[in-house]
């Protein structure tokens, strides 16, 4: 049965969403008054790892290719 069958299960549901929108409004307004009082947040933290991998330039591609192509 799903949580939100019911009138007394909606109403859990729907406090349930008002304490998670409560939140992010209260965290919202902290972001807010941090950068209006000067404060950088770096909310995207650090960039991953990338391997190098070599790509092979147009002037490898033509030395392999050397043939003639047999398409009429």
């Amino acid at each position: 049965m799903p949580e939100s069958y019911g009138k007394r299960q909606r109403g859990v549901v729907k406090a349930k969403k008002a304490a998670a929108r409560e939140e992010r409004r209260m965290a919202r307004n902290q972001r807010r008054a941090d950068r209006a009082a000067g404060e950088e947040h770096d909310w995207l933290g650090e960039p991953p790892e990338i391997p190098f991998v070599e790509v092979p330039t147009e002037d490898k591609a033509s030395e392999e290719s050397t043939e003639p192509d047999e398409r009429e």
